[in-house]
């Protein structure tokens, strides 16, 4: 079928969660998708920082074959190897001793918010059970994240809302500081805030944050579900700062496409997750911790992380070269490694419209904010057709 016959049948059948573009991929390799049409696509978006080895990167593809023709499910009552592989894989890459795997970013934060309240229950009593945000932060689309975001527009029509949080305003130690009470346990920040708009905090802001947990005994728990992975030329965001958490949440690209979710924790707090307190039907199955291992080997034997770097400042140069082109369009450049935004003086979403009808698949957050996650493989070459085709929207507005 062509592309409009997969949109109409769409229509028909699937709920409407989403502002789709006229867009049906079916085939993706490297840094570009193609549609049901034959039309090719430079992606900028790698499935919302997903793709960070780019589409079906041949590790990861070779992984999940074999690994789908010996043994895709069976169940967390048993000892799985890959998953016991990943775990250790992610405890020697970070601060962690512990892993709990489950299918998604929402989830993994959800297993974030779960231990912190379980460990200051047993630990201070049960009164302490709150949990700091941040304003314009994203945490998923559960009751207890939409309740941990800090954005009216994600948490409206579901109300009540999940008693316990509190949100504060990002990169503002001072703010942290007055939000703390008696019933605090923990705080929980993105390093970087991604749905936010890509919003990169002072330098000393982390460091503030964590002597603040440290003082007053509070968990800090990272949200690195869209950051991690590399996607910021270090393999986890809060390098760049100096800190480790003590709870880290990580999904989007850790098993390069397949559905996955890990929260990571000091053996302190690991051990109030007890058996049958937490759990996942399908968290952590053969098939996604296959994909998951083959996807930290390939970022760690290809160089993964020194080419984002690379390659992220590149393209910022591009980036801000454009912005000096335009001035009246473009306000800010910001980012670091290949997350990257960039702040506009009018709405972004005819942008990206036109973008797409030209073969450029690029994100708007926060209706201004012009979001750059291409796959971390990406060249200048890709780059440099990026920029030419944007800077021909740019000049047409």
């Amino acid at each position: 079928m062509n592309s409009s016959a997969w949109i109409e049948k769409g229509d028909k059948y699937i709920m409407k969660t989403y502002g789709r573009y006229p867009l049906v991929p079916v085939k993706g390799e490297g840094c570009y998708l193609w549609d049901a049409d034959g039309k090719r696509y430079l992606d900028f978006l790698a499935g919302v920082a997903v793709n960070n080895l780019g589409h079906c990167h041949p590790k990861v593809t070779a992984a999940l074959a074999k690994q789908a023709a010996e043994l895709i499910h069976c169940s967390n009552y048993y000892h799985i190897p890959t998953q016991i592989e990943l775990a250790e894989l992610l405890c020697n890459l970070s601060f962690a001793n512990k892993a709990f795997f489950c299918n998604s970013g929402a989830e993994a934060n959800e297993a974030a918010i779960k231990l912190a309240r379980k460990y200051s229950r047993e630990t201070f009593g049960k009164e302490r059970y709150e949990i700091i945000t941040a304003i314009s932060s994203f945490h998923g689309r559960t009751m207890a994240t939409v309740s941990a975001t800090g954005q009216e527009k994600v948490q409206k029509f579901f109300d009540p809302l999940l008693h316990g949080f509190r949100h504060i305003p990002f990169n503002d130690a001072q703010a942290l500081r007055e939000a703390i009470g008696p019933g605090t346990c923990a705080v929980m920040l993105e390093p970087i805030q991604g749905e936010g708009g890509v919003v990169v905090p002072d330098a000393s802001y982390f460091q503030e944050v964590r002597k603040i947990c440290d003082e007053n005994n509070l968990i800090l728990i990272f949200d690195e579900v869209q950051v991690g992975m590399g996607r910021t030329g270090k393999m986890f965001a809060h390098e760049h700062f100096g800190i480790t958490p003590d709870i880290m949440t990580l999904a989007k690209a850790l098993a390069g496409g397949a559905p996955i979710g890990t929260m990571l924790a000091t053996d302190k707090l690991a051990e109030s997750f007890t058996p049958g307190t937490h759990g996942s039907t399908f968290g952590g199955n053969p098939l996604v911790t296959a994909a998951a291992v083959a996807t930290l080997r390939a970022i760690q034997e290809e160089g993964i992380l020194n080419h984002t770097e690379e390659i992220g400042e590149y393209l910022m140069g591009e980036l801000e070269a454009l912005g000096k082109r335009f001035p009246s369009v473009i306000i800010d450049v910001r980012g670091i490694g290949l997350m990257i935004g960039v702040e506009l003086a009018i709405p972004g979403g005819d942008i990206v419209k036109t973008a797409l009808s030209r073969g450029l698949l690029l994100n708007c957050a926060q209706e201004k904010v012009l979001r750059f996650v291409p796959p971390l493989i990406v060249g200048k070459k890709e780059v440099d057709e990026m920029i030419a085709t944007l800077t021909q929207i740019l000049a047409e507005l």
